[in-house]
């Protein structure tokens, strides 16, 4: 079982959104997912409810339960875990990020988000767990992109495929889907797929480090 935990202490990121879409997007691939929310806003509970009992699972959790959450479903039932944070540095924060086989940290292309990842990108380093930074909310293209990209690989790894703000991926959320079911030819899912590829190839190569 491989544990991916999305973070930021920066709100409105899309964070939720990307979480709930590349479960699916893994579960299309295959895999068998569960979504654990420890945010309060329960943004992947309330999609869940739209959903109506389709997979994957999303389950709350409070703050002080992951690890034994982890640990209840660490039997083989689950390919893998996401992690829906909450955006403020906080004690479960922490234990979502120590657990994790790697971190994501979505950023959109503004400089108050590119600032705003330096709380986040403390406590990875302090755990010293796998991380990177994935561009979301971007527009198609333009200095803002560029920018913020070359900030963020400064800074550590950026995912090679930008998720563009499209309105798919809000109707999705609204229908209780993943942007891949919602419009499966539609550029946003060819995102979200590209980006779950490069996400599930990122934690094998952690995973083979590790055993070598």
């Amino acid at each position: 079982m491989k544990v991916i935990a999305l973070v930021t202490q920066k709100g409105g990121s899309g964070k939720s959104t990307l979480c709930v879409s590349l479960a699916v997007a893994a579960q299309e691939a295959g895999h068998t997912v569960c979504i654990l929310e420890m945010d309060r806003q329960a943004t992947a509970s309330q999609w869940a409810i739209a959903r109506k009992g389709v997979p994957p699972e999303v389950a709350p959790i409070a703050p002080d339960r992951i690890e034994v959450s982890l640990q209840r479903i660490s039997s083989g039932e689950y390919d893998y875990v996401f992690i829906d944070t909450p955006g403020i540095d906080s004690p479960g924060t922490n234990a979502a990020i120590r657990h994790a086989d790697l971190c994501l940290i979505p950023c959109r292309p503004t400089p108050a988000d590119l600032r705003g990842v330096a709380p986040t990108l403390g406590a990875v380093h302090r755990l010293e767990k796998p991380f990177a930074f994935v561009l979301n909310q971007a527009p198609p293209k333009g200095y803002r992109v560029r920018d913020t990209a070359e900030g963020l690989k400064v800074m550590g790894v950026l995912a090679d495929v930008n998720i563009v703000m499209r309105n798919d991926h809000q109707d999705a959320m609204a229908t209780g889907q993943g942007v891949t079911e919602f419009n499966p030819t539609g550029a946003a899912a060819t995102e979200i797929r590209g980006l779950w590829a490069w996400v599930d190839n990122r934690t094998k190569e952690h995973l083979n480090v590790e055993a070598a």
